[in-house]
């Protein structure tokens, strides 16, 4: 039995749709019989005492521990996690003998702590908002009412009185949520071109950057809450796309609470291991929070080719929008005999089908982020886009337009072919087995009269992860594989172990020892395989680290003798 975690959740979460705090505990199965009834006991008892008895509670049992939450204000939330924080302290008590901490003293500090943390104008100006259908956020600086274009921002402790505001010049503007394991990045990337396309100001909130059209605010990583609060108090913003990856979601639940349409891409294994995502099922059940912004009003947008999504989605009350690569498949064929609707690929054009009615969209060969189809996840992801587009407004016209004219310029780092010398290079930073199949795929569809590939692999995938990658390396056609130490994705590895293993695999898969040359850097391995490419050749690059300069790189070598 161990402590992991105390926090606040001030969004819907995995747990439920409410405010509050959490206390995560590592234990096995037969410790967590225990320390639920325990702790909630606990907790029930300190919040009886401070006066929040109206406050409910819940848990959640996960592989390897357990998480034991209750709602509470939204004005408050670090007191709540101090009272997470005593209830272990208590737990010390009751299984290890510890020394039990004084209750009435600690009463009295989260009573003070309740008191100097409290903001009542807070509270009931979040009322206000509610009774009118208009969003709030807030953070520890900063309250807004309203959405993008019909916003306003105040300082947390300088609220004004609801009545004393215009409450028409407020309003939300329509809300696009993506997340998923692959593909998030480039299906918002798609989704903000076509509504930009189409004359929209589309705020922004990725992996890479927060922007407002090409705009950009911040680059950094804001697919968090925080990114979705930056963008949506942007008053140049008509529409916004928000990307909400994993860890967000987790430690803090969603950013908003309410969306035109959320939009999951797929669940497969990528930061699998850590408390609360330790198995696919727990992961897809993080992912699932998105859906608490839609079920009562919009679409939930699912990738019908995945299974987990598949099963899950009869839990879903609401509105259910379908995309996916295999038009006969029996998921997509049912859902729209019954009336619903659904993107799919369909001799080689990307379709809408909505009960009787087709309308074709485009050829994929006229998408350019699509390689000439051979890029045949991002054929999925716009797919995806295009579902998400459609539910903020946009007709098949606006649609067709912004997928035909999106360049691979607009989605750096994702599936970007250049042509250097004669040859191709193709760049991606897939980083898990699923996306990493999906590069290899598109790298053997495209034509080439050899075929490098310059590679590593993190060292917290299993040695069975890293051998299956290696024998699907090599099963496109190398002529040569250029393996690269990541140290600084080692983690636990020691040097050279997992080129070692990437080795044997390649040798096993019938590679001669001068076809594997090995690198300290990816840097290092990169120039080595441009310096060996020559005319027609397919140089495949995948940079894990993105710190490696690859399109200076590329533009400084194209600028070399032949």
């Amino acid at each position: 039995m161990e402590f992991l975690d105390a926090r606040r959740l001030p969004g819907p979460n995995v747990l439920w749709k409410k405010p509050g705090a959490v206390l995560d505990i590592s234990c096995t199965p037969e410790e967590a019989d225990r320390l639920v009834s325990y702790c909630e006991a606990q907790i029930r008892r300190m919040l009886d005492a401070i006066g929040w008895s109206e406050e409910s509670l819940c848990h959640r049992r996960l592989a390897g521990g357990v998480s034991i939450a209750f709602s509470a204000p939204i004005d408050v939330l670090y007191a709540a996690s101090a009272i997470s924080e005593w209830v272990w302290e208590c737990c010390k008590s009751e299984f290890f003998g510890e020394a039990m901490p004084d209750f009435d003293s600690t009463v009295a500090d989260i009573s003070a702590a309740i008191s100097e943390e409290a903001n009542p104008p807070l509270r009931v100006l979040e009322q206000a908002a509610t009774e009118r259908d208009i969003a709030l956020l807030w953070d520890d600086d900063n309250v807004s009412v309203g959405l993008g274009a019909g916003s306003r921002c105040w300082p947390f402790r300088k609220l004004p009185d609801p009545e004393n505001l215009d409450w028409p010049s407020f309003h939300d503007v329509p809300i696009g949520i993506v997340t998923g394991t692959n593909g998030k990045t480039t299906t918002v990337r798609i989704a903000k071109h076509i509504l930009q396309s189409a004359g929209k100001n589309v705020g922004l909130s990725s992996t890479d950057w927060v922007s407002v059209n090409d705009r950009i605010i911040d680059q950094d990583d804001w697919s968090g809450p925080g990114g979705a609060r930056l963008i949506l108090r942007q008053q140049d913003v008509d529409v916004a796309i928000l990307e909400t990856a994993r860890g967000g979601l987790l430690r803090r639940g969603l950013g908003v609470s309410k969306a035109e349409a959320a939009l999951i891409t797929n669940i497969a294994e990528d930061h699998l291991g850590d408390f609360g995502s330790q198995s696919l099922q727990e992961l897809l059940a993080i992912k699932w929070i998105v859906a608490h912004a839609v079920e009562d009003s919009g679409f939930l947008i699912l990738n019908a080719d995945d299974n987990l999504l598949v099963g899950k989605s009869s839990e879903f009350t609401g509105n259910t929008i379908l995309f996916g690569m295999d038009e006969k498949n029996t998921v997509i064929v049912n859902h729209v005999t019954n009336g619903g609707l659904a993107f799919i690929y369909s001799d080689g054009c990307l379709v809408r089908e909505e009960g009787s009615h087709r309308e074709r969209i485009c050829a994929a060969t006229d998408i350019p982020i699509t390689l000439n189809a051979a890029a045949r996840h991002n054929i999925a992801n716009c797919l995806g886009a295009a579902a998400l587009a459609g539910c903020l407004g946009m007709s098949v016209t606006e649609i067709r337009h912004g997928l035909i004219t999106m360049s691979a310029d607009a989605n750096p780092g994702r599936s970007n072919l250049h042509s250097v010398q004669g040859f191709n290079v193709l760049v991606d930073f897939a980083h898990n087995p699923e996306a990493m199949q999906a590069l290899f795929a598109m790298a053997h569809a495209i034509p080439a009269k050899r075929r490098a590939l310059c590679f590593g692999q993190a060292g917290d995938r299993t040695d069975q992860q890293i051998r299956e990658l290696s024998r699907s390396a090599w099963a496109i056609g190398i002529e040569l594989a250029v393996i690269s130490e990541l140290e600084q994705y080692a983690r636990g590895r020691a040097p050279g172990e997992v080129a070692g293993i990437i080795r044997e695999e390649l040798i096993n898969a019938g590679a001669r020892e001068d076809q594997i040359w090995h690198f300290n850097t990816e840097e290092n391995a990169f120039d080595a395989a441009l310096d060996w490419a020559t005319e027609d050749d397919l140089v495949v690059i995948l940079d894990l680290g993105r710190n490696s300069n690859i399109l200076d790189k590329l533009d400084a070598h194209s600028r070399l003798p032949a």
